[in-house]
């Protein structure tokens, strides 16, 4: 099938380089060798004009390495793009990895480009660095949306309210989006170029461990980065999780989860690829499919939304709404029971015992379940000294130890705990009219059962 569209941006309007040794693809949000909408285009762009595909790639290390992120990023990460390499090779794709940013790589290898692809992120820093490719570099660049079912702009032109008032409109646009995609044949292989690149991903735990890095949070066995364990984890799903998703999908104890949120912030899966699988399934119902579908399109997109069109989507008095700044600032003196500093509440140190098995479950897994992080995210709200400082404190832990921290779904999860995305509810101490969520949330499901998976999991990781 045909790349809609409504996917592909033409940042650079000019003819491509006739002199150009190669089309160039700039593997940056979608790290995948497959499904992958913008090297499908890359390969259609080459054919066309009888050249070879390069990809590449910009590790950032040290002081200017990726805001926040740790050796537990970094594992998964190399080790999804390590099987990228060998997917791309495979195909007759080179691969040039280097120490440098992503913008900076790209213009250093467009230089021999006929033309420069791009894949599409939302977050500052991805934009930061779209632009930055875009003055230097004098050539034709088209960039290829592939890391949602809707392409934002395309679904609203404005932000969003809730997820109310941006469902209908997806609704009315996905069905042309959730198309299979097929491989192109790359008929002009990428052999006899000769590139040079700095790092050999094929052996991600020696590149790893070469890195100047955060290393106080380390790797997890729990979960393996790369598109061919995505595929599989969501077959597995698939096969003994989601019947029944739709009424299981809250209970944290419950198979009910695909976990597929890693592999889709480090674009080791398609959305739509998932979404395809979902429509598919044998196992499940109408119930269960709309109920993930929900999760993976209306609610992911909600977050791509909220992050595309607002600027300072990390800052509390940017990203919250004004109402519930105000009622949180009118009970900002509201006498607080139980106050923890931000290392005690990572340590899981607090008089709430689940919720320190849920900070257990983060902190040594890098994963949470999704009812959980809601009811985690409002404690820190209510125990720490004031609504600002516990929104930072949250961001900050939440991008610490989750695998799938900073997000787009990052930013935006954190400001729902503070009333984005939301109305008013009754008002309460601390809390004001932004929604509260007490303990018996935890009745809600089976605790115990809960806890004895999280024991069993963190005792995997020793």
């Amino acid at each position: 099938m045909a790349i809609q569209g409504e996917r592909i941006r033409v940042l650079n309007d000019v003819e491509p380089g006739e002199k150009g040794a190669y089309v160039l693809y700039l593997l940056q949000q979608a790290n995948r060798a497959r499904f992958n909408p913008a090297l499908e285009y890359a390969i259609e762009e080459a054919n066309r004009l009888k050249l070879p595909v390069v990809a590449c790639f910009g590790l950032l290390d040290g002081k200017s390495g990726f805001p926040e992120a740790n050796a537990r990023h970094y594992a998964f990460l190399l080790q999804g793009l390590a099987e990228a390499k060998a997917g791309l090779e495979e195909r007759g794709i080179a691969f040039v990895m280097r120490k440098a940013s992503p913008a900076e790589v790209a213009i250093d290898l467009a230089g021999k480009a006929a033309l420069l692809i791009l894949d599409r992120g939302y977050l500052a820093i991805q934009k930061q660095w779209y632009a930055q490719i875009q003055k230097a570099v004098k050539g034709r660049i088209v960039q290829v949306e592939g890391d949602v079912v809707v392409p934002v702009e395309t679904a609203s032109t404005k932000h969003e309210f809730a997820a109310r008032t941006l469902r209908p409109k997806l609704h009315k646009l996905w069905e042309p989006f959730i198309e299979d995609l097929k491989a192109r044949p790359v008929r002009h292989k990428a052999d006899g170029l000769d590139l040079k690149g700095e790092i050999d991903v094929s052996d991600p735990e020696k590149v790893l461990a070469g890195m100047s890095l955060d290393r106080e949070v380390g790797p997890v066995k729990r979960f393996v980065g790369g598109e061919g364990e995505a595929r599989q984890r969501l077959k597995a799903f698939l096969k003994d999780g989601f019947e029944g998703y739709g009424a299981g999908r809250n209970k944290p104890e419950a198979a009910a989860a695909s976990h597929m949120s890693p592999y889709l912030h480090f674009g080791q899966i398609s959305p739509v690829e998932i979404a395809l699988a979902i429509r598919e399934a044998k196992a499940g119902d109408d119930d269960d499919r709309g109920a993930y579908l929900e999760e993976i399109i209306v609610r992911r997109e909600l977050a791509m939304n909220h992050v595309f069109y607002t600027k300072g989507y990390d800052d509390y008095e940017k990203a919250v709404p004004d109402w519930a700044r105000k009622t949180l600032a009118e009970h900002a003196d509201d006498e607080r029971p139980h106050r923890y500093t931000e290392k005690q509440l990572a340590a899981g140190e607090t008089h709430d015992h689940y919720w320190n098995v849920a900070m257990r479950e983060m902190r040594e897994t890098g994963y949470m379940h999704n009812q959980l992080r809601m009811y985690w995210g409002k404690k820190i709200l209510e125990w720490s000294p004031s609504p600002k400082e516990g929104f930072a404190r949250t961001l900050r832990i939440n991008n610490r130890y989750f695998l799938d921290g900073r997000d787009a779904n990052s930013f935006t999860n954190v400001a729902w705990v503070y009333g984005l995305h939301d109305r008013p509810w009754q008002k309460r101490k601390v809390f004001g009219t932004v929604r509260y969520q007490s303990e018996n949330s935890l009745k809600k499901f089976d605790a115990k059962s809960y806890e004895k998976a999280v024991v069993a999991l963190c005792e995997a990781e020793e």
